[in-house]
């Protein structure tokens, strides 16, 4: 692993990184914000999954966590969206939904892109084995959240693993990816044409088919221009109704789907995460 960056801040140390990536086959570079802490502690850890065009460098710089995460004691770790460099291959020019920047959080299985878009076992496997060698944190609590693409990512992992995942929110997230423009050209592109293969990357149609988490927190904003058509939160409403689960969707009037609105509510997020990890597990 290579140090790219390193700043102080808050107290604590904002880093970036680059490794080679098993998982895509290219080196991927990622972000890690520790805070303040005692030698030898081991602190909850936050993992960040953003959206689409977005690498790590979006929510590092626009983000507004540091200071809150300082506070609470919280790592945030934030990767990229999809494997990049020579090699990779991109979607149709001018596309910003599909290829480059637009992993989709699946493992690919349809070529050219099967080599390297493998981002769900990056995620899921490479990185958080990769964080928990090299930074102080205590993978027994660990939450996730993400935004629009990488809120439909945050989703999908925390219904997947929810022995792993004491906490879950999202921004803006594709909920029904089966359902909208954006998640059916991806999910066609990167698995193929057979629907039921979709079905484990789609958080709607997760909770449909038995997945549960007990509570979820999903901020949206009203002024969003995807929101009809691409995100639909009343289907993730609609499913976590009839399966139990707690789903706290708040409608913020006048927000857009802009790294402005994702600041302005981050300290909200993070004091959800922070609440849910801050002691052991219960049972």
């Amino acid at each position: 692993m290579e140090q790219i960056s390193a700043n102080k801040a808050f107290g604590g140390v904002q880093g970036v990184y680059k490794h080679a990536s098993a998982s895509t086959g290219t080196d991927m570079t990622f972000s890690v914000f520790v805070p303040p802490h005692d030698q030898g502690a081991r602190l909850p850890v936050v993992w960040y999954l953003s959206g689409l065009t977005c690498t790590h460098a979006n929510v590092t710089e626009k983000g507004e966590f540091r200071r809150k995460c300082a506070e609470l004691g919280l790592i945030l770790v934030a990767p990229d969206t999809s494997p990049r460099g020579e090699g990779v291959p991109d979607g149709p020019e001018g596309a910003y939904d599909f290829g480059l920047g637009a992993g989709f959080y699946v493992d690919a299985t349809v070529a050219p892109f099967a080599e390297h878009y493998r981002m769900w076992s990056y995620v899921t496997a490479e990185l958080p084995e990769l964080v928990g060698v090299h930074f102080p944190v205590d993978l027994d609590r660990q939450g996730i959240m993400g935004h629009s693409m990488g809120g439909h990512g945050a989703l999908t992992v925390a219904l997947t693993c929810p022995e792993r995942f004491r906490s879950v929110s999202a921004f803006a997230p594709i909920v029904a990816p089966s359902q909208v423009p954006w998640g059916i050209k991806a999910l066609k592109g990167y698995l193929g044409p057979d629907r039921t293969a979709w079905r484990k990357h789609d958080a709607v149609a997760l909770i449909e088919d038995g997945a549960f988490i007990a509570e979820i927190l999903v901020d949206q904003g009203e002024a969003d221009d995807f929101l009809a058509g691409q995100l639909r939160p009343d289907l993730l409403d609609k499913a976590c109704r009839a399966a139990g689960i707690d789903l706290t969707l708040r409608l913020q009037p006048g927000y857009d789907h802009s790294y402005y609105f994702i600041s302005t509510f981050m300290n909200a997020h993070l004091g959800w995460h922070g609440e849910r990890l801050a002691g052991p597990r219960s049972r």
